[in-house]
């Protein structure tokens, strides 16, 4: 049986895994790759050419909730866009990998898996790969951004245009979910820096014992478990960008660890004694008040003046409203690409809703109330009750146009349309008959 042409790299950090699954994936596929330390990952994938990735999704005793693979299933992502990767879970543990699959995985498959199941899983996820390589290079690295007209994401996209052809420090201020990761991409892939890797480290997650062993890297034999030398996030960037998201969230002690390497533009590795040049591009994101911080000496000048050549302000949903139901449409569209359907749509009275929603999660929460609406829509169109966005408690209703005022003028116009007709007055508004019902009597309708 002839092999297929594939490099698959199998992470695990159960060395039985590692073996069972080499024992049988080997007979099929030309090239496998093991390891038990996911921190081996960018490496690998900076040095092969890997196709797919089998990824387990707890590794560390006591946490066996799936967020590491869930962190490393983002990191592949965002490093090897191309590559496929498929997740490993345990019996009970299907939602983590179902999340998974929604952020991007291929498929999961179970341990103990099926050895037929497991190899036509893997099959498939080579053919997509195959398929994902075809593309034009411009076709692989081109993203879609949303920037909208409102004048203040105008002024920070035309800033991040400028700033972009430059090598300078930026510093993306925002609230939580404002979008600063994408704002970050879009600098780096408007950059000179653009087909160099773009390395993500959410520096809020990060515990004070694994910093620098995850931002500098680490020598063999520097502490127990370290078998290899692993290079670092910075030395992964090397030529390219970091983005140190969250950075208002570093303790002061391991600050100045971090303005040593801006400073100096080289990174030791921990163990070493070695300098190891550095060529990377800084950007930098917190939600914190900055300023405040450094003003209350919880935070360094020095630092902040090193990462703030160049400082960008993101602004929230509530001011940018005219923005608001271009970019659900956008966003609606992306989700539905992400799941190859076509032809969504929201019903034709969601968009005064979705202006007047307070979205405090900003285009995060917004990602995800559409996502959700787009699982449990039927015939393709969301409605008001599939976006879960009539929480009238926490919506200010303007005394001029209040939304129980908007809803009830768009039932009477739907009723006055379809004759009185409630089964097409419910399909149009995108409700149930007997939540149009709940209204009517709500509303006092009935006449």
């Amino acid at each position: 049986m002839r092999k297929k042409q594939a490099q698959i790299l199998i992470v695990d950090d159960q060395e039985e895994i590692l073996f069972s699954a080499k024992m049988i994936l080997k007979k099929h596929f030309e090239t496998i790759f093991t390891t038990s330390s996911p921190k081996k990952i960018i490496s690998i994938l900076n040095e092969n050419d890997i196709n797919v990735v089998l990824l387990d999704m707890n590794y560390r005793i006591g946490f066996e909730d799936g967020r590491e693979g869930i962190h490393w299933l983002k990191e592949i992502k965002t490093l090897s866009p191309n590559t496929i990767v498929i997740l490993m879970t345990a019996f009970g543990k299907i939602d983590t990998a179902v999340e998974g699959i929604k952020i991007g995985a291929f498929d999961y498959v179970l341990k103990p898996w099926n050895n037929e199941k497991l190899l036509e899983i893997i099959d498939k996820s080579v053919t997509e790969s195959r398929k994902n390589n075809k593309k034009p290079a411009a076709e692989k690295t081109e993203k879609r951004y949303f920037t909208g007209t409102s004048q203040k994401i105008k002024q920070a996209y035309s800033i991040a245009e400028k700033v972009a052809r430059t090598d300078a420090n930026v510093l993306i201020l925002g609230e939580n979910g404002t979008g600063k990761y994408v704002f970050a991409e879009f600098i780096h892939q408007n950059s000179t820096r653009k087909n160099e890797p773009f390395v993500h480290v959410d520096l809020g997650s990060l515990s004070d014992n694994l910093f620098e062993s995850e931002l500098f890297g680490y020598a063999k034999g520097a502490f127990t478990d370290a078998k290899t030398d692993t290079p670092g996030r910075f030395e992964t960037a090397q030529n390219g960008t970091i983005f140190l998201d969250e950075i208002g969230n570093i303790p002061l002690h391991l600050q100045s660890k971090l303005l040593h390497v801006l400073q100096t533009k080289t990174v030791t590795r921990l163990g070493e004694s070695k300098a190891r040049p550095l060529n990377v591009r800084i950007i930098s994101a917190t939600n914190n008040d900055i300023k405040a911080e450094v003003k209350n000496k919880t935070f360094r000048e020095d630092l902040l003046y090193r990462i703030n050549t160049m400082d960008i302000n993101l602004p929230p949903l509530r001011e940018r409203k005219d923005d608001i139901v271009p970019m659900a449409n956008f966003v609606l569209d992306q989700i539905a690409e992400k799941y190859n359907q076509d032809n969504w749509r929201f019903a034709e009275n969601v968009a005064p809703y979705l202006e007047r929603y307070p979205w405090k999660g900003n285009v995060r929460e917004m990602e995800n109330k559409i996502e959700r609406a787009l699982i449990l829509a039927d015939n393709n169109t969301i409605s008001i009750t599939d976006l879960d966005i009539l929480d009238f408690e926490e919506i200010q209703e303007n005394d001029e146009n209040p939304l129980s005022e908007l809803e009830k003028t768009a039932i009477e116009k739907a009723l006055l349309k379809h004759h009185g007709n409630i089964s097409k007055t419910a399909e149009e508004l995108g409700l149930s008959r007997a939540a149009l019902y709940r209204r009517i009597e709500k509303y006092d309708l009935k006449n």
